[in-house]
């Protein structure tokens, strides 16, 4: 159904388009996608120097999220779904997959700093709240929750 493999740096266009489709399918303004499109903006030389999984459907990219190591946890940093395959599994498999990774590296913590509308997703896959970051966008103040799970 879906295949994982390593990002390679060629794939950073299709990821970026899938980590902007995703943003959007929440339906912020779009002047915040504005202020968002330069994070979520990939350099070829990203997924060279930083560790990510592609889940693929039939060849092509729909899904991805990079794994970093901070203070002795896992970090999962990224993990987008392109909006026609939200609810299909496969963000889900991703997860696993960086769970599975973590723990064959010996890690005992995964955290990520999650949208407010992907808490249902992380509290479902066993993680828990643990604390908030606070933001702003275009004059609104966002709080974004920080997830913890136990390896």
């Amino acid at each position: 159904m879906f295949d994982i493999r390593r990002a390679v740096s060629g794939d950073h266009e299709q990821l970026t388009q899938i980590a902007l489709a995703s943003k959007q399918h929440w339906g912020y303004p779009p002047h915040w996608m504005e202020v968002w499109s330069p994070q979520l903006t990939f350099a070829p030389e990203y997924f060279d120097e930083n560790e990510s999984w592609v889940a693929e459907a039939g060849g092509v990219p729909i899904a991805f999220y990079t794994m970093q190591e901070k203070d002795g946890m896992a970090w999962l940093e990224n993990l987008w779904v392109h909006p026609d395959h939200i609810g299909k599994g496969v963000g889900k498999l991703l997860f696993l997959h960086a769970v599975d990774l973590a723990r064959q590296r010996g890690l005992e913590m995964l955290q990520c700093e999650a949208d407010p509308n992907a808490v249902g997703f992380y509290e479902k896959m066993g993680m828990r709240q643990i604390g908030e970051r606070y933001s702003e966008v275009d004059g609104q103040s966002r709080i974004l929750p920080i997830m913890e799970m136990k390896l």
